[in-house]
């Protein structure tokens, strides 16, 4: 019988506290604009920074996390998330703002990078990464109920940052202190399926590039073309994470049973839709509509493309490389909304965004056909007892197979001297059986 699993609850609370920037982008950059001296676009710019520095970061780590270590990387990153984003929250220089942005934004990624290394390397990591992001979405929702009525000023979200990672902080003292200090074998650092690989790291920028252009400026659709209030934005954005929760449980349910190519092809031409529909709104049913529909959909799709990046290699790299190049992506859709926007309309906008996502979706779901074909099982090898010196056999279980009750009486109390023979079943390391995962990046 195989020993209970516990939940490595560390790696949860890092996957959120890495998560939580980018969940918090609208209200970061809409504080940024409304309480600094910066334009729309300077604003996006802004966030466009920090989120650079954590694709930097998840870039830079993708190979580094095992031979640094968890523990060393996750501190250094909790450390610089909570003084870069502190430090920009207590000024209102905006040359410090925008280092303090960018130095958070570092922290951010390395705090990421750690979080999905461990997690791709767990037994079931789809319901790993469920709980991070099911952490991420709530603590997002609450935020977004709660910093609009503690006052004006850019510094509330930018704290809420600083604080998360403060908080995280004593969870890491469970880390290891290095994940790999041998290398097993010949070939251990080279990345297996180097094409799916690229394709998907390349395609990955321009996915979240038109999902989180939309995201960078929702604020400002909500506030200037649909006219609601900043508390009115606030509620629809907890709403729209709370149905985001609901696509992680879904997720989690659903898992494999329909593949990664149906979920991640559909899904993206959905979100396509929905994104159109949320940067045309000019009232309150239609933008709420667009933004929880799309932030339904949104963690389900990433949750397989997760999944997908996760099987090309059990160590995890292509999970942090797609990652980051998802965060890369994310980096510029505050500044590539806000000029599209300035350009053409929030409309416009929502309709060159669709249109580019149902692009990107073909080459995505190339790659999830394509990996499809090379299932990952986990199989458990199952030991059968052989007992030896002349004692008479017992049947053991092993595969199924009923056991043959034998009297106690009819065998000899002697010392049983027993020989482990693994039956002779194919195994696999367990943990490249990854099926599916599952923020808005």
């Amino acid at each position: 019988m195989s020993a209970p699993r516990t939940l490595p609850w560390p790696l949860v609370a890092l996957f959120a506290a890495g998560y939580l920037a980018s969940y918090l982008l609208p209200t970061t950059v809409g504080r940024l604009d409304s309480g600094l001296p910066l334009s729309a676009t300077q604003a996006g710019a802004v966030g466009s920074a920090l989120l650079l520095g954590s694709a930097t970061a998840g870039f830079l780590l993708a190979s580094r996390v095992d031979r640094t270590g968890p523990r060393v990387l996750a501190r250094a990153g909790l450390a610089l998330a909570a003084l870069g984003y502190g430090g920009a929250a207590l000024t209102g220089a905006v040359p410090a703002v925008v280092a303090g942005a960018v130095v958070g934004g570092l922290g951010s990624g390395t705090v990421t990078a750690v979080a999905v290394s461990g997690i791709a390397g767990q037994r079931d990591p789809h319901r790993v990464t469920t709980l991070g992001l099911l952490g991420v979405s709530a603590l997002a929702g609450a935020l977004y109920l709660t910093i609009p009525h503690l006052g004006p000023g850019h510094g509330l979200p930018l704290a809420a940052l600083a604080l998360t990672a403060l908080a995280v902080w004593p969870l890491t003292g469970r880390l290891s202190g290095r994940s790999a200090p041998v290398r097993p074998a010949a070939g251990y650092d080279r990345l297996p399926h180097r094409r799916s690989g690229l394709l998907l790291t390349a395609a990955m920028p321009c996915w979240s590039l038109a999902q989180n252009a939309l995201w960078g400026v929702s604020g400002r659709i909500g506030l200037e073309q649909a006219h609601l209030t900043e508390v009115t934005v606030g509620v629809v954005f907890a709403v729209a994470l709370g149905a985001g929760l609901l696509g992680v449980v879904g997720a989690g349910a659903l898992g494999p049973r329909l593949g990664r190519a149906l979920p991640i092809g559909a899904g993206t031409a959905v979100i396509a839709g929905c994104v159109a529909l949320g940067a045309a709104a000019t009232d309150l049913s239609a933008f709420a509509a667009g933004e929880i529909a799309w932030n339904l959909l949104y963690p389900v799709v990433l949750s397989y493309v997760i999944a997908l990046a996760a099987s090309l290699d059990p160590r995890g790299r292509w999970t942090v490389l797609v990652g980051s190049a998802s965060s890369l992506g994310t980096a510029a859709g505050p500044l590539a909304g806000s000029a599209l926007a300035a350009g053409a309309g929030f409309p416009a906008m929502g309709r060159v965004l669709g249109a580019g996502l149902l692009l990107i979706a073909v080459p995505m779901t190339a790659v999830a056909l394509r990996t499809g074909r090379r299932p990952l099982p986990a199989v458990d090898v199952p030991v059968m007892e052989v007992p030896v010196m002349g004692v008479p056999p017992v049947d053991v279980p092993v595969a199924g197979v009923p056991v043959t009750e034998v009297p106690l009486a009819a065998i000899p109390v002697v010392d049983i001297p027993v020989v482990e023979v693994p039956v002779r079943t194919p195994a696999v390391p367990a943990r490249r059986a990854y099926e599916t995962a599952s923020p808005n990046s």
